[in-house]
C-alpha cells in the first residue's frame, strides 16, 4: 500500500499552469486531480481571472466547491454560484494610481474586471486582451471603466516589457494598490494587501485546511505569495525566473502536464 501523501490541499493557478496554451485541460491533468481527490486531497483553483471568467473551467473540472479568483480578491462558491467574500479596488484610488504611472511612463492602456458573479471585463480604446478567448466589452473612453465597483485594473504599455511596467508601477503606486504581474501582457492593480495568498488563506480556513499540508503550483510572480504561504511550491518549466528562483521544485511545462507529473508521483 502506498504511503499517504503529506498534502491535503492542492492549490493551482490556471493560465500557464493547469491550462494549456489553448485554454484547455488535458485528460491526464484531469485524471491526476481526480486521483488526488480520491485520496482525500482537496483542489482549489487560485487564479487571477475573476469569478465570471472561471465558471466554465470549474464546470470542466467538476468543481462544486470553492475557488479563489481575482488575484485573491474573491472567494467563490461554485456550487452556490455566489461570492463568499470579495473586496473591491476603490475607483478613485485606481484613477490616481493610473495617473502616477502615466506620469512616469506615458500612456498606458487599461481594462477593469468588475466585482460580482456576473461582473464584466471592460477595456478602453487601445487595450488588447492578452487572452483573446476571454469575453470583454470595449468602452468609448476611460471614464466608462469606473461605472461599477471593480476588483482590479489591468495595464498594458506599447513599448515597456511587463517587468519594466510592473517595476515602475510599484515604485510610484505605493499603498494605493498592490501591483502584480500574472502573465504575458498582464500587469495588474488590485486592492492594497490583497494577494493570492490572502484569498487562499481565507478559503483554506473555511475548509479547515492548513498551509503546512498545502502544495501550490504556479508560473508567474503573482504566485509568489501563494508559494510563501504553502508548505511546498512547484513552478512550471515555463515559469517566470522570479518564481523559479524561489520554488521548492520545478516540474515540466503546462503543455507537458507538469501538474500531473507531480501529482502522479505523490498520489500513486
Amino acid at each position: 500500500m502506498a504511503a499517504p501523501s503529506p498534502y491535503s490541499l492542492i492549490a493551482t493557478d490556471l493560465d500557464g499552469t493547469l491550462l494549456r496554451g489553448d485554454d484547455t485541460l488535458s485528460e491526464r491533468s484531469l485524471a491526476a486531480l481526480g486521483q488526488a481527490r480520491r485520496a482525500g486531497a482537496q483542489h482549489l483553483v487560485v487564479t487571477g481571472r475573476p469569478a465570471p471568467r472561471v465558471r466554465p473551467l470549474l464546470d470542466d473540472l467538476g468543481c462544486r466547491g470553492l475557488a479563489v479568483c481575482g488575484q485573491g480578491a474573491q472567494v467563490y462558491d461554485a456550487g452556490a454560484h455566489r461570492l463568499l467574500w470579495s473586496v473591491t479596488l476603490d475607483r478613485e484610488l485606481a484613477e490616481t494610481a493610473l495617473g502616477k504611472i502615466e506620469a512616469e511612463v506615458g500612456q498606458v492602456y487599461a481594462a477593469v474586471d468588475q466585482d460580482g458573479v456576473d461582473g464584466l471585463t471592460l477595456i478602453e480604446p487601445g487595450y488588447l486582451m492578452p487572452h483573446p478567448t476571454l469575453p470583454a466589452l470595449r468602452v468609448a473612453r476611460r471614464d466608462d471603466l469606473w461605472c461599477a465597483p471593480i476588483s482590479k485594473v489591468l495595464l498594458r504599455h506599447h513599448t515597456l516589457s511587463d517587468d519594466e511596467l510592473a517595476t515602475t508601477a510599484r515604485s510610484v503606486v505605493g499603498s494605493l494598490a498592490t501591483v502584480t504581474m500574472s502573465g504575458p501582457g498582464t500587469v495588474e492593480l488590485q486592492p492594497c494587501g490583497v494577494t493570492k495568498a490572502s484569498g487562499l488563506a481565507l478559503a483554506a480556513d473555511r475548509l479547515g485546511l492548513s498551509p503546512g499540508r498545502a502544495i501550490a503550483f504556479g508560473d508567474m510572480p503573482n504566485d509568489i505569495p501563494m508559494f510563501e504561504w504553502a508548505a511546498h511550491g512547484v513552478a512550471m518549466a515555463n515559469a517566470h525566473p522570479e518564481l523559479r528562483a524561489m520554488a521548492d521544485e520545478i516540474t515540466t511545462s503546462n503543455e507537458d502536464d507538469g501538474i500531473a507529473v507531480v501529482l502522479e508521483r505523490l498520489f500513486d
